[in-house]
C-alpha cells in the first residue's frame, strides 16, 4: 500500500463561550472558529492526505454538521460523531446515519463522567448497537479512569475501541507508573487501539520537552505495538502547546527507530483499516 498520512484525530468548531466552556483561560489562541479552510492550509504544509474529524460537542446537530463537511471536501475521510447512547431510542438514531459513508465511530465524553457511568445499563446497552451498525467506539478518558475502562472493554470484547490521547496521563506532573501499569493491562485486549495524540496538552504548555514525552510514547509503543497505534494531531487543541508541523516532527522523532513499514502503519495504514476508510479518488 502506498504510504498515506492520515490525521486520525482533530476537531472543527464555530466558537462560542457557552458551547465551549472547557476552553478555559489557560488555552490561549483557540477561542475562535476553526474550519476546514484553516486545517487544509496546515495539511498542505506537512503533507497530510486525509483526516478523521472528531466531535467536540454532545449534540446530534454537530454530528450532522461534521458529516456535511465531509461530504463537501475530498480529504475529510471519516467522522467520529456523538449519538445519545443512553437514550432508549439510540438504535433508531443509528439507523438514521446507517447509510452515511462518513460516520465511522461514536464518542461519548467519558472523561467528564463519574466511574458509575461506565457500568450504567443504558450506556452499555447503547454500546452494543455499535458493532451491528459497523461503527467503532472512541474512548475518551483520563488516566484515573483506566481501571473502570478496562472493565468496560471486557463487557464489549467484540467492539472495536480506539483510545484517545493515550488516556491523558499526568505528563506535567511526571507521574507515569500507575498509568503505565494500567495501559499495559488495557493493551492486552486485542480489540483496543490507541491514538498518539493529545500528549503536549497534558504536559506543561510552555516548557514541555521531548524527554518529558518519550517515556509515554515508549510505553504505548511497547504495549500496543506499531500494529495498533494511530497518529493524531488533536488540532486545534494542540495549538495551546505546539503547532501542527511541530507535533508531526515530534512523532517523526520518536518513530525514527521503527522500520519503514511500522512507520507507515502508524502514519496512516492503521487508521485506514480500523476506521474502514474509503480512499477512492473524488469521493464527493
Amino acid at each position: 500500500m502506498t504510504e498515506m498520512k492520515i490525521d486520525s484525530h482533530h476537531h472543527f468548531w464555530k466558537y462560542s463561550p457557552e458551547e465551549y466552556g472547557w476552553i478555559d483561560g489557560s488555552m490561549k489562541g483557540i477561542r475562535r472558529d476553526f474550519l476546514p479552510c484553516d486545517l487544509e492550509k496546515e495539511m498542505q504544509v506537512v503533507g497530510v492526505d486525509g483526516v478523521i474529524s472528531v466531535q467536540a460537542r454532545t449534540t446530534l446537530e454537530e454530528t450532522r454538521w461534521l458529516l456535511d463537511l465531509a461530504d463537501q471536501t475530498d480529504w475529510i475521510q471519516g467522522i467520529v460523531g456523538w449519538v445519545p447512547l443512553v437514550d432508549p431510542r439510540v438504535e433508531s438514531v443509528l439507523e438514521e446515519f446507517s447509510q452515511n459513508r462518513f460516520l465511522k465511530s461514536v464518542r461519548h465524553i467519558l472523561q467528564a463522567e463519574p466511574d458509575e457511568f461506565f457500568t450504567r445499563s443504558d450506556f452499555n446497552r447503547g454500546l452494543t448497537y455499535l458493532k451491528k451498525a459497523g461503527l467503532a467506539y472512541d474512548l475518551l478518558i483520563q488516566e484515573k479512569q483506566l481501571p473502570v475502562s478496562i472493565e468496560l472493554v471486557d463487557r464489549h470484547p467484540d467492539q472495536v475501541i480506539i483510545l484517545d490521547h493515550i488516556a491523558k496521563p499526568k505528563i506535567k506532573e511526571g507521574e507515569i507508573e500507575i498509568w503505565r501499569r494500567n495501559i499495559r493491562e488495557l493493551a492486552k485486549r486485542s480489540n483496543v487501539h490507541c491514538k498518539i495524540s493529545g500528549m503536549v496538552t497534558e504536559a506543561d504548555f510552555e516548557n514541555w520537552t521531548m524527554e518529558s514525552l518519550e517515556p509515554y510514547f515508549e510505553t504505548v509503543l511497547e504495549a500496543f505495538g506499531a500494529e495498533r497505534l494511530l497518529f493524531g494531531s488533536d488540532w486545534p487543541v494542540c495549538l495551546v502547546a505546539c503547532g501542527y508541523r511541530q507535533w508531526m516532527e515530534v512523532v517523526s522523532h520518536f518513530m525514527k527507530k521503527l522500520s519503514i513499514d511500522e512507520q507507515a502503519k502508524i502514519w496512516g495504514q492503521n487508521a485506514i483499516g480500523i476506521y474502514h476508510l474509503n480512499l477512492t479518488p473524488g469521493k464527493r
